[in-house]
């Protein structure tokens, strides 16, 4: 699906509400939070700080959904096309990056 559909979708949910979209500096605080919540799971997970023993599992998947809601937010906010703004972003690393990393073997 593309991220158009994505940013149509969330901006017929917040459309439904007099509030709208938040202002800038909030949803880059609330993109904090989320971005927050999801490295402290991951560095539950994978890292060296364990968890509380009666501390719940997130979900990973779920704290990425929530930073990608707030991005389509702030983009919808913006008039950004993110499906624009990605292929842009990936001829960007395809072009400067073609030959940084080392290519995997083709297979036999």
């Amino acid at each position: 699906m593309p991220m158009s559909d994505y940013q149509q979708r969330v901006d017929r949910w917040i459309s439904q509400f007099d509030e709208g979209y938040f202002e800038p500096l909030t949803n880059l605080a609330r993109l904090t939070e989320e971005v927050g919540e999801f490295a402290r799971e991951v560095n539950h997970r994978f890292g060296q700080k364990p968890k509380k023993k009666d501390e719940p599992d997130a979900d990973l998947a779920m704290e990425m959904a929530d930073i990608i809601f707030v991005l389509i937010c702030m983009a919808n906010r913006e008039g950004i096309d993110l499906d624009d703004a990605f292929n842009a972003m990936m001829t960007k690393v395809e072009t400067r990056d073609a030959n940084r990393w080392t290519r995997k073997s083709p297979a036999p």
